[in-house]
């Protein structure tokens, strides 16, 4: 199983390319397990601008998948303190590589 680093994950709403990827796609959850397989991917995204029309649209991929990045999105205090829960989560489950 995958370490996670989470000081290089990306916020929600970021805009990316995936390698031999031709559209761009939007963020839209990250650290999500896949229902049948239960693999952890960094993260998942829908069309940009589309957003989500059908599951089936639904991209699951990792860190390393990424092509380029067009857009960062927000990040405040509500994103930072999301951040510091979700590692303690994954510190929890021997998931965080520090």
């Amino acid at each position: 199983m995958k370490k996670y680093t989470l000081k290089n994950l990306l916020p929600l709403g970021s805009i990316v390319t995936l390698k031999h990827g031709k559209k761009r796609i939007m963020i839209i959850g990250r650290v999500q397990e896949h229902a049948q397989s239960k693999k952890i991917y960094d993260y998942s995204a829908v069309y940009y601008p589309e957003g989500l029309i059908d599951v089936k649209e639904l991209f699951l991929f990792q860190q390393e998948d990424i092509e380029q990045v067009f857009f960062i999105g927000m990040q405040d205090m509500e994103e930072f303190t999301f951040r510091t829960y979700l590692e303690t989560t994954l510190k929890k489950q021997g998931l965080v590589e520090i």
